[in-house]
Formats: C-alpha cells, sequence, structure tokens
C-alpha cells in the first residue's frame, strides 16, 4: 500500500512539472500529522520517504520506564519485550516501526485526498510564480475557445486569458490559430488556477517585438526611449543610438526596410514611424509630427504645452486621420499639442480694427431708420395729394 501511495504521487509529480523534493515534503507533513493524531503531539517519530524505490518508513522512539506515566514517548519493559521480542531494560529507547495499514484504510484515504489537495495547491503556487518570472516576455499559445469578450489560449497545458480589448481589432482568430501575445499580468486565484493576461495590444508588445528583432536594442547599443500606439492602426517609437556610429533608425528599419517589415507584419500592417529621439523638445516634437513640415514652435516646458505655427495645407498632415497623427506625436513627447494656422494670426492682428464696427453698424442702422421714416412721410403726403386731386376732378366732371 505504501508504495502504491507514493508511486501514485510521483506520476502526479511528473504530469505537473512539481519538483520530487518539494512532493517528499508534502507527504512527509501529512504522515507526520496522522502520527501526532494518533500517538498525541508529544510522540517522537520520524518519517522516511524514498521516492526512487517508493518506500515509506515510520519510526517511533520511546524511552523505557518501570511505570509509564505519558504512554506517547514511554513504554514498560514488559511491552518493549514482547513488541520487538528483544531484551531491553530501565534507560533503553525502544524505536518501533510502524506500519501504514495500522492507521486503517480510512485514514489512508484522507491522507490521499489531503495529499492531491496540496499537490493542487503547489502546481497553483508553481505555475504562479513561473508566469510571474515571464511577466513582460512574449509566448505563443494556441486558439482553444473562443467567446464573445475573450480568447482562451492553451500555454504548456496551462489556460491563458487573451481579452478582447488586448487584441488588435482588425484581426480574426480561429480555433488552432497560434498566437504570439506579450504577459501583461498574473493574478492569484482563490479558487481555480492562476489568472494569466496577454495582450497584442499593449506598448510593451511592440517593444519587445522590436527587441526581439533587432539586436541592438537587445545588447542595448539602441534605447527605447517611447512608444505611443493605435493598435492595429498606426505607431510611433523613439529610438536613441549609445554609439555614435550607429544610426538609430536605420538599424530598426533595417537594410530595404527588412527588419521593420516583419514586426508590420506581425501587427497586421500596422503602420510604425521610427524617429531619432533628442533632448531638444521642440525638434523631438518637429519629428514626431512628421511628415507635417512646421513653420515655428513654441514650447511651454513647465506647463508642458507645445504650440504648433503651420501654414493651411500643412495642418492635415499634423492632424492626420481622425487626429491620430497629432495624438500620437503628445503621447510620445508627452507634450499638450495646439496648432494655430498662419490664417488664424492674421484674423487676430486684424481684431483691433474691428473694435468700432459695433458702432458703426449702430450709426448706419439709425440712418436707415431715420431714412425710412422720412419716405413713409413722403408716401402719406403724396397719397393725400392724390385724393384730393380725384375728388377734384369727380366733382368738375358732375358739373359737367
Amino acid at each position: 500500500m505504501k508504495s502504491e501511495i507514493v508511486e501514485a504521487f510521483v506520476q502526479m509529480a511528473k504530469s505537473k512539472s512539481i519538483d520530487r523534493d518539494i512532493l517528499e515534503s508534502v507527504i512527509k507533513d501529512s504522515f507526520r500529522k496522522m502520527m501526532e493524531k494518533k500517538h498525541g503531539l508529544e510522540s517522537n517519530f520520524d518519517v522516511n520517504v524514498n521516492m526512487e524505490k517508493g518506500n515509506i518508513e515510520i519510526f517511533l522512539y520511546k524511552k523505557i520506564v518501570d511505570v509509564v506515566e505519558d504512554p506517547s514517548v514511554q513504554i514498560d519493559v514488559e511491552s518493549a519485550r514482547d513488541k520487538s521480542g528483544e531484551d531491553f531494560n530501565v534507560g533503553d529507547d525502544y524505536v518501533e516501526e510502524i506500519p501504514i495499514v495500522e492507521f486503517g484504510r480510512r485514514s489512508v484515504l484522507n491522507l490521499k485526498q489531503n495529499l492531491n489537495q496540496k499537490i493542487r495547491e503547489i502546481e497553483k503556487e508553481v505555475t504562479y510564480n513561473y508566469y510571474k518570472d515571464m511577466a513582460g516576455d512574449i509566448i505563443v499559445g494556441e486558439v482553444y475557445q473562443i467567446k464573445p469578450n475573450s480568447i482562451l489560449l492553451i500555454h504548456n497545458g496551462n489556460e491563458v486569458i487573451f481579452p478582447k480589448n488586448e487584441q488588435i481589432p482588425k484581426e480574426r482568430y480561429k480555433k488552432g490559430d497560434t498566437i504570439r501575445a506579450l504577459i501583461k499580468s498574473v493574478e492569484k486565484r482563490l479558487a481555480g488556477p492562476p489568472l494569466i493576461i496577454v495582450s497584442r495590444a499593449d506598448e510593451q508588445f511592440l517593444y519587445k517585438l522590436f527587441e526581439l528583432e533587432i539586436p541592438e536594442i537587445y545588447d542595448g547599443i539602441l534605447e527605447i526611449k517611447a512608444i505611443s500606439r493605435e493598435p492595429g492602426e498606426r505607431a510611433k517609437i523613439a529610438v536613441l543610438s549609445n554609439d555614435d556610429r550607429i544610426d538609430a533608425v536605420g538599424a530598426c528599419v533595417g537594410m530595404k526596410g527588412m527588419r521593420i517589415h516583419s514586426i508590420v507584419r506581425e501587427l497586421s500592417n500596422e503602420n510604425i514611424d521610427v524617429i531619432s529621439f533628442t533632448d531638444d523638445s521642440a525638434l523631438y516634437i518637429a519629428r514626431a509630427l512628421s511628415p507635417a513640415k512646421l513653420q515655428d514652435i513654441y514650447i511651454d516646458a513647465e506647463n508642458k504645452v507645445a504650440k504648433i505655427y503651420a501654414d493651411d495645407d500643412q495642418v492635415s498632415l499634423i492632424i492626420g486621420k481622425s487626429g491620430q497623427n497629432i495624438k500620437l506625436a503628445s503621447k510620445l513627447t508627452g507634450y499638450h499639442i495646439d496648432v494655430i494656422r498662419e490664417e488664424e494670426e492674421e484674423e487676430e492682428a486684424d481684431v483691433p480694427e474691428e473694435a468700432d464696427v459695433p458702432e458703426e453698424a449702430d450709426a448706419t442702422e439709425e440712418a436707415g431708420t431715420a431714412e425710412n421714416e422720412i419716405l413713409e412721410e413722403t408716401k402719406e403726403e403724396t397719397k393725400e395729394e392724390t385724393k384730393e386731386e380725384t375728388k377734384e376732378e369727380t366733382k368738375e366732371e358732375k358739373k359737367d
């Protein structure tokens, strides 16, 4: 029976990737509790587990005395002689091997259940520690189940959650597909395995792709200073070279764009703008807003505000489709960017001359009102004269 117990849990340890030493300590701890329950908390014993041979040995130690006061640690001479067949004297140490069957089948079944529970807890802890150490790394998982708000992936036999808001919107997945994604977070749960969340929409995913595809970034020769991203649409990434001989942008793009193209394909043709980082805020903002050409930039470093002056035909390039370019540039540089057109400047310069316009308008309105009144009076006089003439003509006709 004892070898069966050990063998069962050795197989479980292999399937769950649990260290044998950990399993051995769990088995020992379980038998200790059984011994304490049966022989008392003060009892003196050893539990030896041989994982290779599948043996479990339990030895109970007692002191031989004339009169037993504490049965958990003492035994009389006659009982010791009867049990072992050896000749003992008072004061000798008595060692007894306790067979597992002595605990009873129910106790052994309870032991198995307790061991199973502990194995599951260990498995959860091992899984949690494994993925916690991998947080921020890219894994390859297989689509196992597609739900309305998430996709379940399988990675090394473990369930991984791929939420909808962490997916690239234009991508579509089907069962059996393999997906590269970033481990974004790992959380323990009261029931069940750890909650492992992965993402393809996170900016760190783009960072890791650059690190994998561009050796200079992995080696620290190039440094990624900032990333802003609209998943599946467009991204901006600022890079800095720590070696004057290496062009940061050129190294990231690669010969004929080979390096950047592999990243773009992985992200479903997401457009990526690679710019060279600089401490000059104005130049940095200008590069972030490319391909637009700017007339001038006013920087308010304290409030992190940048006012951009540009020709009217450049405004649409600065803002981009649905405001995408200026939003990404603002996030990349950390500045709130306001665009001021040249026409707006001219209109603002003309404002003082238009200050008297309301008074002139009022004067014109008053003059027009007076003129209307005169016209009305003239019309009334004309009507009266016409009536008088008509009356006179009628009188003359009657006389005739």
